[in-house]
């Protein structure tokens, strides 16, 4: 059943990969810009970058690894699907930085002990079947003192669970969003963690998307369109994203956001 799994996200991912154009990417929005408030996070807890050993886990279309390497890194572009691979290197070559690429399980991952500085993955945990057991390899191929890094979406909100409903063609069948207790296994397993969920009030935007602008969620992905046209969003999120800090700290709101962002320390 796991293989059967594994296979089919391999295929989607594959198809997916096989329709990206590399030409539209601007690497440097997926970390700076406003609507990309999971990544201003872990930037934030890691610090300098240069010169450090990092396995981008679940690569996709390798927007990670090449903004990690234009800040100096040496990175691992790495997915279970080949044709993500591809386009990450392609990506790579097309911003004149050098990334390696490897074909990877995540649950399995094929370098030893005490390898990388830092391990990030984006959108890849709700794909797996056991993503503690990830977690647990994070760990392991992570130097003492390295960083795990990630970031997923969460289960809670019912907004978002109406869009995941409605957006069947651009997700797999697969798909399990995060419990917010991930956070306590992350914290069970390293040394330190440091964690925090965004999009509440500014899932306002998701709703703008659908029914007011009329954004077709099979035709465009909403999670690309918001770094896309982070420029045209910027005023509206920015005044959101003031209500969703006071939202986050009443009592269990934390939980009802869209995603989470995780950095752990070996």
């Amino acid at each position: 059943m796991q293989d059967d799994l594994l296979k089919r996200e391999r295929e989607f991912h594959d198809l997916w990969a096989a329709a990206i154009d590399i030409e539209g990417i601007q690497v440097r929005d997926y970390f700076e810009a406003c609507t990309a408030p999971e990544n201003r996070f872990i930037l934030k807890h890691l610090g300098d970058v240069k010169g450090k050993y990092l396995l981008d886990l679940g690569c996709g279309a390798g927007e990670n690894s090449v903004y990690f390497a234009t800040k100096g890194a040496r990175c691992v572009a790495a997915d279970y699907s080949p044709g993500m691979v591809d386009v990450a290197l392609k990506l790579a070559a097309s911003n004149h930085v050098a990334v390696e690429g490897r074909t990877i399980n995540a649950m399995e991952i094929e370098f030893p002990d005490n390898t990388f500085d830092i391990i990030y993955a984006s959108n890849l945990l709700h794909h797996i079947p056991q993503p503690k057991t990830v977690i647990r390899e994070m760990y392991r191929v992570l130097k003492p003192g390295g960083k795990a890094c990630f970031w997923d979406p969460l289960k809670h909100n019912p907004v978002i669970n109406v869009y995941r409903r409605i957006a069947t063609k651009v997700r797999t069948e697969d798909e399990t969003p995060l419990d917010i207790n991930i956070a306590n296994f992350v914290q069970s397993v390293f040394t330190k963690t440091e964690y925090d969920t965004f999009w509440l009030a500014t899932l306002w935007i998701f709703l703008r998307f659908y029914l007011v602008e009329k954004v077709d969620p099979n035709k465009e992905r909403y999670w690309k369109k918001i770094i896309l046209e982070h420029e045209r969003l910027r005023p509206t999120y920015l005044k959101l994203e003031k209500a969703d800090q006071s939202l986050k700290k009443l009592p269990l709101m934390k939980r009802f956001a869209w995603n989470i962002a995780v950095v752990a320390t070996k």
